[in-house]
């Protein structure tokens, strides 16, 4: 039916984030592309799921309901998709690039050969014109992401198989609610018929899950250091000045493999991307692979001892000087100017 088609992926009864952004995304490609946007859930005790979806843009919400399905996130879950997609030919299929996405999607990429790029950070509807045979293909989803290191951004195109699929990362695009909901058309999936015995062959004894303990993704003030804080200890005053601001401490990929801070701090490429209303870069010098997890953020305020840094060129204020003089009277200051 040539639709695009979203993986919605559902955690302990809610619908993902990244799930809700790509939804937003895929309205916007679907209105270009003049087809319809399509939800897939699958799960256990879904009744509903369509209102929250259509208002996210969904006219069609694909539900695989059935209580053998609960315990499982990746397995059966590849067998139905695979199933779903040989009889509906969409023409693109986004998923996120959580743990389950980078292991679900792979799965039914390689079922259906039709090609996967991973850890989008952007998508565009575009044409592209091979340049060995002149062949112009129009209307293509362009999959634009970070190549050799974060080191230049690719632009990678499926001009003929499909669907063209497309992993992408939470929360490098806007999750908001269609200007006007859509249909959210229920569709229920006889899934049975995708599934063998090898299908259900693992069995989920017991599972174990435990809260996340820092959530930077979700904080509007980051104060964020790099390798330039020169040690754990000083870290320590980003923590200080998070406190009083009423934010959380994030780090580069430098900082956390110099042992600095944990990796679930991480911002960046190969950490979490975040937008928050306020990012305090602290000795940071701003390489690609870390601006392309926090460059979205409302107001970016940098310190660096560098005035050529990189970070200071997306910086709404830089501040040039040394972050183990500054960060003090940071924290001085507010504490002593505010209410």
């Amino acid at each position: 039916m040539n639709n695009i088609i979203v993986y919605c992926e559902i955690e302990n009864g809610a619908i993902a984030d990244v799930s809700l952004e790509l939804l937003t995304k895929g309205r916007e490609l679907a209105d270009k592309l003049g087809c319809k946007l399509e939800a897939l859930a699958i799960g256990h005790k879904l009744d509903g799921i369509e209102t929250k979806l259509a208002k996210y843009g969904a006219d069609t919400v694909w539900v695989a309901d059935g209580a053998e399905l609960a315990p499982f996130r990746t397995l059966p879950h590849a067998a139905i998709i695979c199933g779903l997609f040989k009889e509906q030919q969409p023409q693109i299929a986004l998923f996120g690039a959580t743990s389950v996405g980078r292991d679900l999607a792979p799965r039914v990429s390689s079922a259906l050969h039709s090609g996967l790029t991973a850890d989008c950070t952007s998508l565009e509807i575009g044409d592209y014109t091979e340049n060995k045979t002149g062949k112009e293909y129009k209307n293509l989803l362009y999959q634009i992401r970070p190549a050799f290191g974060g080191n230049i951004i690719a632009t990678i195109v499926n001009p003929d198989h499909r669907p063209q699929m497309a992993t992408v990362r939470e929360g490098v695009m806007k999750m908001q609610e269609a200007a006007k909901p859509a249909a959210g058309e229920v569709k229920q999936i006889d899934y049975k018929k995708y599934l063998t015995d090898a299908d259900m062959a693992v069995k989920i004894i017991e599972r174990e899950m435990e809260e996340r303990k820092v959530n930077i993704k979700g904080a509007s003030i980051i104060v964020s250091g790099g390798y330039g804080m020169g040690s754990k200890e000083n870290f320590g005053m980003l923590y200080e000045l998070a406190a009083v601001l009423g934010g959380e401490v994030g780090a580069s990929r430098a900082a956390v493999d110099a042992g600095f801070a944990e990796h679930a701090r991480q911002v960046g490429q190969t950490g979490v991307t975040v937008r928050p209303k306020l990012y305090i870069a602290c000795g940071i010098s701003g390489q690609i692979q870390h601006t392309a997890g926090m460059d979205q953020s409302a107001m970016i305020i940098s310190i660096n001892n560098d005035e050529a840094a990189p970070i200071n060129k997306i910086a709404d204020y830089a501040i040039v000087g040394d972050v183990n003089e500054i960060v003090p009277k940071m924290i001085k200051y507010y504490k002593q100017n505010s209410k």
